[in-house]
């Protein structure tokens, strides 16, 4: 099945209340454990870049793990980026820094980050080099890179199935998101190519059938 894009950026103000609502516990805190096994530094303090922060919730819970560190955390999506802003908790606020932009010509407050980190935006993403090219731009020798998003399903009898499956209870717009992320994703051998031409020294994993986690530390 050949990718189909889907719209970069969620705008329109009804799609971002029910992303923002939506029950994303399970995956947005394996996300976060997956992260902290590979960062393995509890006392981490320094800046980390959250690629495709939506509304901020993944944000919210590194910082939560990462007591001492500060996020700076990039959206395309002003609507994204205000409802984030809304939800954060106070605690949280002097360490978010929400960033609206959209990449590659994002401006960002420090040439280099500790962490760079990104959810379900690569997919987004009419030109996925842009992602990868982003990484390169802000990483240093030493910066760990950790990447999760959606796989292509085979056919569009399996993305079919796998909504009915992950996403029955959710509103019927999350359902057709979903149902266009899946199809707007890419397959293994593709995200393995896009890392081979951007030259980082990944490793790709399929931790779902769904899912891939990447992983890496720059040179």
């Amino acid at each position: 099945m050949k990718r189909v894009l889907e719209p970069e950026l969620m705008e329109d103000e009804a799609q971002v209340k029910a992303y923002a609502e939506a029950d994303f516990e399970v995956p947005h805190s394996q996300f976060i454990e997956r992260l902290q096994a590979f960062v393995n530094e509890p006392g981490f303090s320094g800046t980390a870049l959250d690629l495709g922060c939506g509304p901020g919730d993944i944000s919210c819970r590194f910082a939560r793990a990462y007591p001492l560190a500060r996020v700076h955390a990039v959206d395309g999506s002003a609507a994204m980026i205000n409802y984030g802003k809304l939800l954060i908790d106070d605690a949280l606020k002097p360490r978010i820094s929400f960033i609206q932009g959209l990449l590659p010509h994002v401006s960002l407050p420090q040439a280099s980050y500790g962490i760079i980190f990104s959810n379900s935006l690569l997919h987004h993403l009419p030109d996925p080099m842009v992602l990868w090219d982003v990484i390169k731009k802000f990483a240093v020798p030493g910066t760990r890179i950790v990447i999760m998003d959606l796989l292509r399903p085979a056919s569009i009898d399996e993305a079919q199935t796998m909504v009915r499956t992950y996403a029955a209870d959710e509103p019927d717009i999350l359902k057709r998101d979903f149902y266009q992320s899946l199809l707007a994703a890419f397959r293994m051998e593709e995200i393995a190519g896009q890392i081979a031409q951007a030259g980082l020294d990944l490793k790709i994993e399929q931790i779902s059938d769904r899912h891939v986690f990447i992983t890496g530390i720059a040179s």
